[in-house]
């Protein structure tokens, strides 16, 4: 059986999100899912729209993940030696960085393969977010 893991926020669900998971499940038996808690969003001076309890339940019913859970920490390897997974799905907006480089050689180590999917260039949570502003700025 092949476990695979990916993380977000997930906040303001949009299709990305959802062709990502959907991507995420076909390569693997088990999908598991970290969802970033509110508490480690604002690591990035942020703050989500949607609570932590709502984001996570809405991760959790969609039909191509087979568990979702709390990810509390930015440490990759930390939850692979929770969950032993052996593949992780990430976008590739983080493709040849300095710390996404460090995680590969980490997980080439044990065997995980990581897998970048091409970042969804339409539709994003930011996105969303700025137009949200700009239309209630208008009023």
């Amino acid at each position: 059986m092949i476990i695979g893991y990916t993380t977000g926020v997930f906040d303001l669900f949009h299709i990305g999100h959802l062709n990502m998971l959907k991507n995420a499940k076909s390569m693997c038996d088990k999908l598991v899912v970290g969802v970033t808690t509110d508490d480690l969003v604002s690591y990035k001076n942020k703050k989500a729209v949607i609570p932590f309890d709502e984001r996570l339940e809405i991760v959790r019913n969609i039909k191509y993940v087979d568990a979702a859970i709390a990810q509390e920490s930015m440490d990759k390897f930390e939850a692979w030696k929770k969950l032993k997974f052996d593949v992780m799905f990430v976008g590739d907006d983080w493709y040849n960085t300095e710390k996404w480089n460090n995680f590969e050689k980490q997980f080439n180590e044990v065997g995980v393969r990581i897998i970048y999917f091409p970042y969804h260039k339409g539709t994003s949570s930011t996105l969303i977010n700025e137009t949200l502003l700009n239309l209630r700025s208008e009023k």
